[in-house]
């Protein structure tokens, strides 16, 4: 058999590749060409190759293009089976004069008719050739042979396929397809745009997967799709904007990608455009800063006029699309740039290093808050149907970061707001716990180039508690969210997330949002116990709450890199064991002498002695664990130092308990061997007021502190109240 007539029998894949989507009843496709039957039979028999060649042939004569429905393509499938198309595909030797490509280009086009059949586009043999079919899209020849270019058409047919198969992108994957795919889109091949069309999809099918499997490749289309779209002039470059989101990594975005980015942004964005032009544009600047933050964006005055833009620009389309009723809400185009009013939150409220000038800074927080203004309105209408919606939860998200910076402005909006924020974080936090499926919340929201699905669970609370943590503070506020039952929802909140954190977990894999969630409330529940003392005493959550701080101080305190946290639980539990003084819990119970233990350890080792060169004392100095957060951590330490002193003539037990540990008498012990001009007032006046306390309290420990020269240390940092405790019998 010649090479020209293997190439006629190659048109058979072509058949397939346009067959009609109808499906008429078999015994239509029948009497209709009841030759191709005879032929089918004849290549059903075939009993060598000469004559499986022969029929195909005849196969082929019989069949016009287009006149091949799924039926009969199956009974084709049927006659021929997968051994023939796996020789023609993996032979090495090919008749003479015969070019090798066209032997594998019968084999893919048969593969080709096949796969138009979902299920067998799913069978073992098809997917077993995607290693193979991944070869020839980068196969080098000559590449104006029609045999090559068909049968780089007829692969690009069964991988697409076999990509819309539930498994489909998994197993290219696994194939090295994505890589293939990248190298014959950079090539500028023949069927390049074929392979970028794949790319787009197995990206929005697996995005992880693939990233893992071909990251230098897939670094190499991103960095030539930036390239040309900072070069374009034309409408390709809108064109891209809806690409280049799929093919930014989850890891570093490369700084020369950013570069040109940032560059054919700006010159979209600066231009007057239609809303088909520039939403797009949004979407991608959105998606560069949910990835880089600001750092896409470059210094100076050209970067602080774009980040300005940007944000100017997202404000009025957030306005346009809340304000106006009866208008469908473009949820993709509004949420990305809710994405860029968070980036000009952030920027306006950094000190250092900020893109923006004052100047600037002020004018952006006016545009915000009518943007704000309008997310406020959108939310006031959002009935309970409309709750678990993913544009819902995107909304509550940027009116959280709004909060968490900004409190003071639309005061009035804000707590005509707060019963509908309460109600909206129960409903989304009961749902997740009924689901069991609470340590998967959504803790950001991810600006995605697709459209979300049908529902986003997502945490409430934790995009509210900085607000919150604020707006306690205020009277009116405080009010609304103690009467809407906000405080009884967090202390739920705060012992599930804390169990979270529990050694039956591995904490190495929790977001640090969870570990700063907790300190949040902490914050929330310790303005409470200042601004509403009856309401710790009366409400049974807060027992709960204190039994809870009281059994896990103890191993919290013992946990290297958890001190911010550490302190914060033993802050609160101390301000909060003064108003429960009189509970049975705190009566000297095991957990409840464990839990003043655990706090004398955090705050006794705050401070050191350490020696200085040329002198014969010692200067007091922050720990090393306590150094490097210390402003995080005075204010909390200073709490906690006031909050024990109060505990101690409340709890009888407690100063007997603080000898044994021998606090009091090392903390005279090194106030004694440092220099007093190195320890600030407000230690001293700290100092003092612990050890006066636990002076008065009991004999014991006036004694102990006399052995330990209490009355001259005393003296030295004129201690007028320790000095005369100690002076009496």
């Amino acid at each position: 058999m010649s090479c020209c007539d293997l190439a006629a029998a190659g048109q058979l894949g072509k058949a397939g590749i346009m067959a009609s989507d109808c499906e008429p009843a078999l015994n239509q496709a029948e009497s209709r060409n009841p030759t191709l039957e005879r032929y089918l039979g004849a290549l059903r028999e075939a009993k060598n190759d000469s004559e499986q060649f022969a029929a195909l042939l005849l196969v082929t004569k019989a069949v016009k293009a287009g006149d091949i429905d799924a039926k009969t393509r199956r009974r084709i499938f049927d006659a021929v089976g997968f051994t023939f198309p796996n020789r023609l595909l993996t032979t090495k030797e090919a008749p003479d004069g015969c070019p090798d490509h066209v032997l594998r280009a019968l084999g893919v086009a048969l593969l080709a008719c096949f796969c138009s059949d979902p299920e067998l586009a799913a069978h073992p043999q098809v997917l077993n050739k995607i290693p193979i079919l991944s070869t020839f899209l980068t196969a080098r020849g000559d590449p104006d042979d029609a045999a090559r270019r068909s049968m780089i058409d007829d692969t690009y047919q069964c991988l697409t396929a076999v990509a819309g198969t539930p498994r489909g992108p998994r197993h290219l994957i696994a194939g090295g397809t994505v890589s293939a795919l990248c190298q014959a889109y950079l090539g500028h091949g023949y069927g390049f745009d074929q392979a970028l069309a794949l790319l787009v999809g197995l990206l929005a099918a697996a995005e992880t997967q693939c990233w893992k499997e071909a990251e230098p490749d897939l670094l190499a289309v991103l960095r030539g799709l930036s390239e040309d779209f900072q070069k374009a002039e034309d409408a390709s470059k809108f064109e891209l904007c809806q690409l280049l989101p799929l093919f930014l990594p989850p890891t570093t975005v490369p700084s020369e990608c950013l570069r040109d980015l940032q560059a054919g942004l700006a010159r979209i964005l600066g231009s007057k455009l239609s809303s088909w032009q520039r939403n797009p544009a949004l979407k991608l600047a959105a998606r560069l800063a949910h990835a880089c933050g600001s750092d896409w964006i470059p210094a100076g005055s050209s970067g602080s006029k774009f980040l300005a833009l940007l944000v100017n620009l997202a404000c009025v389309e957030v306005r346009l699309a809340l304000e106006e009723t009866g208008t469908e809400v473009k949820e993709d185009v509004v949420t990305a740039c809710y994405a860029l009013m968070e980036l000009g939150i952030q920027e306006c409220t950094r000190c250092e290093q900020s893109l923006l000038k004052e100047p600037q800074k002020v004018q952006l927080v006016s545009i915000m808050k009518e943007a704000i203004g309008a997310v406020i309105h959108y939310l006031q209408q959002v009935g309970p149907e409309k709750q678990k919606e993913p544009f819902v939860f995107a909304s509550v998200r940027i009116l959280g970061a709004w909060l968490a910076e900004e409190t003071s402005s639309l005061r009035k909006e804000v707590c005509q707001l707060l019963p509908f924020l309460v109600r909206y974080a129960k409903t989304l936090y009961e749902e997740a716990e009924e689901a069991n499926d609470l340590s998967q919340q959504v803790a950001t929201l991810a600006i995605s180039p697709t459209t979300p699905g049908p529902t986003w669970p997502g945490d409430a609370l934790r995009l509210l508690l900085p607000g919150w943590c604020h707006l306690t503070v205020e009277d009116g506020p405080r009010e609304i969210l103690i009467k809407e039952g906000a405080p009884s929802l967090l202390c739920k909140y705060f012992l599930q997330q804390w169990e979270l954190t529990s050694p039956g977990h591995d904490t190495s894999v929790l977001p640090d949002s969870v570990e700063i969630g907790l300190q949040t409330c902490c914050h929330i529940f310790l303005n409470l116990v200042v601004t509403a003392p009856g309401l710790i005493k009366r409400d049974a959550c807060f027992t709960s709450l204190m039994n809870t701080l009281m059994t896990s101080l103890p191993a919290l305190v013992q946990q290297h890199g958890r001190l911010l946290l550490a302190a914060n639980v033993a802050t609160l539990g101390l301000l909060m064991a003064r108003l429960l003084s009189t509970s049975p819990a705190m009566q000297g119970t095991p957990a409840s002498r464990g839990f003043f233990a655990a706090a004398i350890l955090f705050l006794s080792q705050s401070h050191v002695a350490r020696a200085t060169p040329g002198s014969d004392q010692a200067v007091l100095v922050l720990s090393p664990d306590y150094e490097g957060i210390w402003a995080d951590l005075q204010e909390l330490w200073f709490l906690g130092m006031q909050a024990f002193t109060g505990c101690v003539p409340l709890l009888p037990w407690l100063a007997p308990a603080a000898l044994r540990s021998r606090w009091p008498q090392e903390l005279l012990q090194l106030l004694g061997s440092v220099s007093p001009s190195s320890v600030k007032p407000e230690m001293v006046a700290a100092y003092q007021g612990v050890l006066v306390e636990l002076a008065r309290a009991n004999r014991l420990c006036r004694e102990a502190m006399r052995l330990q020269a209490g009355e001259e240390t005393a003296s030295h940092y004129r201690m007028a109240a320790l000095e005369q405790c100690l002076s009496e019998p």
